[in-house]
């Protein structure tokens, strides 16, 4: 992954490329995570075959931690940093895919984006403002973990192994290491995002959208709850159906990457 630190209003963003030339993927990561959670697409054929672009959210990863944490860590400050980014590497043609609250970052900032090829979201249910948790999301021993400030390593391995498949203990250490190192503000500011007009209704969203909209799942999520997206009108949807993937929980990316790659080229491609 070539690194590159860029200067944003949110303070400096670290932005990571592969070698690919082709048309550029801008992937946005999730809560408590980094751009390392997408080693397996920039090192493989997709990254060599098309410009792959992530980016360590503020306060993740290897970026600046916000200084101004209430107007940042938030659905609409993350989006803002996303179209910075976008603008800043002239990808804001690009498409463009949204990991757990990357996802809901992306379709924040989908409005905002009318150049995009399209948009592929997975982990991430489009939520409605107010959002309805409790039909979006599966129950989870580990849930008050996400809006948690100071993590425990134990409490960080938790973290970790809920997004993985059931029975999975042989977790990646870097994923462990970044949700340590990820600002524990981020975490608490996420829980005021239901105060009023926190972020757009993503259910309309999804239902106005021009562009292509992929929506992949993993089989084994113990996070999301795949029947919510049954009762969503999603007219541009890709193949008409939610792409499930099995063996794979919150991260297929990771958990079946060759399976993702393949579907994320072929909605890429059109096929």
């Amino acid at each position: 992954m070539d690194k590159q630190v860029i200067d944003t209003a949110a303070g400096r963003i670290a932005c990571y490329q592969s070698t690919g030339s082709g048309p550029a993927i801008v992937i946005v990561h999730g809560n408590s995570a980094s751009a390392r959670a997408f080693a397996r697409q920039f090192d493989s054929p997709l990254g060599r075959r098309y410009r792959l672009i992530a980016f360590d959210l503020p306060g993740h990863g290897a970026s600046d931690d916000a200084a101004d944490p209430a107007a940042t860590y938030n659905f609409r400050g993350y989006a803002r940093v996303l179209r910075d980014v976008a603008a800043q590497l002239g990808a804001t043609n690009a498409t463009f895919i949204g990991w757990s609250l990357g996802g809901h970052i992306v379709l924040e900032a989908a409005p905002d984006l009318p150049q995009a090829r399209g948009f592929a979201i997975f982990g991430t249910p489009p939520l409605p403002f107010p959002p309805v948790m409790e039909n979006a999301f599966l129950p989870s021993p580990t849930a008050a973990l996400i809006f948690t400030r100071d993590l425990s390593e134990e409490q960080a391995r938790s973290f970790v192994t809920s997004a993985f498949k059931p029975g999975v203990t042989d977790l990646p250490p870097e994923m462990v290491a970044d949700v340590l190192r990820t600002d524990g503000r981020a975490r608490e500011q996420l829980a005021a995002q239901t105060s009023a007009n926190a972020f757009r209704d993503e259910v309309e969203i999804v239902a106005n959208l021009k562009q292509p909209l992929a929506v992949l799942h993993g089989a084994q999520e113990q996070l999301v709850n795949g029947a919510y997206f049954e009762t969503l009108t999603m007219p541009t949807l890709w193949r008409g159906r939610v792409q499930v993937i099995e063996g794979a929980g919150h991260l297929p990316q990771w958990e079946q990457a060759d399976t993702f790659n393949a579907l994320i080229d072929a909605f890429v491609t059109g096929a």
